[in-house]
């Protein structure tokens, strides 16, 4: 659960609906938005001892934990892409999605679901590129979680073989904590936020697929040390890729969309692999 805003507590927004994939769930009118609550988050972290505290947040993580296999194991048999991108607030997550989304969707299916704690502007500038996107509004809870995702794919319903982003909260601490049963996570720091957030989150770059580098065409109006914070990032994680990008010039955009390609290639290869191993164990059934 995340521990400063109680957003993870039983009873809380998000975590108390039955899930499943096939069915749709609204909380509005909005066919195109999942709404989980306007009000408190429920619960005052300061009237909990502090063994109440990880009492919760361990029974809330694996109740996740349950959900996003469930979502995991629909994304494998569908041969769909998901990918769950996360950074802080205004890094440029949604400007870098309608780059890649114009560029892409003439060559495979793609689908979007926003995270956000309010409104659906980010769902709108979505589905102007063409793109179907779900919004979900997570009220005060401050990041996404497994239960909302499953929910999603039961109205968005992407399709086989497709590409899927699931835009998180801008938040670099509590997303970390939540698989959503995504193949992998894409993690966006720009350069207006400074070198040492690889450093000062480590969970969650500790846990990236890849890393975004965003915004260079603003390296020589600030102050940003691009080899310190590589050097940052490696302390936590020396296994990610690594793209510098500028989703506004398109400088490195090529690269992040080849890495994109590949992970798709290998997603799909490794689906046919499996099909393919099935039906001969079947054959020799017979």
């Amino acid at each position: 659960m995340c521990t400063v805003c109680g957003c993870g507590e039983p009873g809380a927004p998000g975590h108390h609906h039955g899930h499943g994939h096939d069915a749709a769930h609204h909380h509005g009118e909005d066919p195109h938005s999942h709404h989980y609550g306007l009000g408190p988050a429920g619960v005052s972290i300061a009237d909990l001892s502090q063994a109440r505290i990880v009492s919760i947040e361990r029974d809330v993580l694996s109740k996740n934990d349950g959900y996003a296999r469930q979502n995991r194991a629909w994304f494998e048999q569908h041969g769909v892409l998901a990918l769950n991108l996360v950074s802080g607030p205004g890094s440029g997550k949604t400007t870098l999605l309608e780059r890649s989304l114009n560029d892409l969707k003439a060559e495979m299916a793609l689908a979007v679901i926003e995270g956000d704690q309010q409104t659906a502007n980010d769902a709108e500038r979505i589905r102007a590129t063409g793109v179907p996107a779900l919004q979900i509004n997570t009220g005060k809870g401050c990041h996404l979680d497994a239960h909302q995702i499953g929910h999603a794919l039961g109205d968005l319903r992407p399709p086989d073989h497709s590409l899927l982003f699931i835009e998180n909260v801008g938040n670099l601490v509590c997303p970390a904590m939540f698989d959503l049963g995504e193949a992998g996570k894409v993690v966006m720091l720009s350069v207006t936020e400074g070198e040492d957030k690889p450093i000062k989150y480590p969970d969650m770059f500790h846990r990236a697929a890849v890393v975004l580098l965003n915004k260079i065409d603003l390296l020589p109006y600030v102050r940003f040390d691009v080899q310190r914070c590589l050097d940052y990032l490696r302390q936590v994680n020396g296994e990610a890729a690594v793209l510098l990008v500028s989703a506004t010039t398109g400088e490195g955009m090529a690269d992040w969309h080849d890495w994109l390609r590949d992970q798709r290639m290998r997603l799909l290869n490794a689906r046919a692999t499996s099909l393919k191993s099935e039906r001969a164990a079947l054959m020799a059934q017979l």
